[in-house]
Formats: structure tokens, C-alpha cells, sequence
């Protein structure tokens, strides 16, 4: 028997207001592009905003269906859009923000994990860590240096 300890790290930011100007902006896009959410039946809106390697930023909001598993995550909506309109290009960051109609949405609220998964391919493809920043409609904000720190034990190309 062979015991394994997994340590991950997250910073804290007080507000919005607390991350660097860049990362400031890049948030309050995930910020505006969540209203673009279509959620009639969670009623739960997601914005993401992804920052690439030549400053381009790809946005994306949560789309649902009537049948659930038609719908697409924020994030999934804004890599999916990436890799096929910016093939080739390194994904730097992702600012996801969330919030809900039904009530406050005051803590960080991570990627779920189907978006965690799409994240690492992306991450693993290109050899680099993405940094995350996640927060709710407001509050603390969260930040994460890389995908692979919130999912160590994944599944990715080298597990078939």
C-alpha cells in the first residue's frame, strides 16, 4: 500500500476590484456575456471569457434546452468556439461568472465537471497551463494557476 497526497492551490481575492487591470477587464466580460445566458429552466446564468495567446478574447454563455443534455456550459460554449474559430492558438486564460435569478450568487462558483474535462483537453493539447478565475455575481473571486490543479487525477489521451 502506497499512500498519495494531492495538494492544490487557490488564491483568494476579496472583489473583483483586488485582480490586476488585465484580469479585471477580462472578468467583467464574463460578467456582460452571462446576460447573453439562455436559461429558462435553471435560471442560472454563465458567462466565460477566454484570453489568447495574441489577445484575442472568445466569449461564451450557458445555452439550454428543453432536453438537458442539449444544452452547453459557458465554457464549453466559449473553447468549443476557440478551437474552431482560433485553431492553434494557446488559450492563456478563462473568467467564468455565474449567477442565479432565484437567489444571491456570492461565493466562487467553479467550472462544472464536463467543463473541467473540456478545459484540461485543451490545456494537455497545448502543453500550457490555462489559469481560471471564477467568482459568482459577486464577492470573492478565485483563481486557479492551471486546470490540472483542480482535476490532478484526470483523464486525458494518455489513459487510452
Amino acid at each position: 500500500m502506497k499512500k498519495i497526497e494531492v495538494t492544490t492551490t487557490f488564491i483568494e481575492y476579496e472583489s473583483l476590484a483586488a485582480l490586476e487591470q488585465q484580469d479585471q477587464v477580462l472578468m467583467q466580460q464574463a460578467v456582460e456575456i452571462r446576460k447573453n445566458a439562455y436559461a429558462p429552466y435553471s435560471q442560472f446564468r454563465v458567462g466565460a471569457a477566454l484570453l489568447l495567446e495574441d489577445g484575442t478574447v472568445v466569449l461564451g454563455s450557458n445555452q439550454e434546452n428543453a432536453a438537458f443534455p442539449s444544452g452547453l456550459c459557458a465554457e464549453r460554449t466559449a473553447i468549443f468556439q476557440a478551437g474552431a474559430l482560433h485553431p492553434g492558438k494557446r488559450i492563456l486564460k478563462i473568467a467564468i461568472s455565474a449567477t442565479s435569478d432565484l437567489k444571491v450568487t456570492d461565493h466562487p462558483i467553479p467550472p462544472c465537471g464536463a467543463c473541467r474535462q473540456s478545459i484540461l483537453e485543451y490545456e494537455v493539447k497545448q502543453a500550457q497551463p490555462i489559469e481560471l478565475f471564477f467568482m459568482g455575481a459577486e464577492g470573492i473571486v478565485c483563481y486557479s494557476p492551471s486546470l490540472i490543479n483542480m482535476l490532478p487525477f484526470h483523464f486525458d489521451a494518455k489513459s487510452m
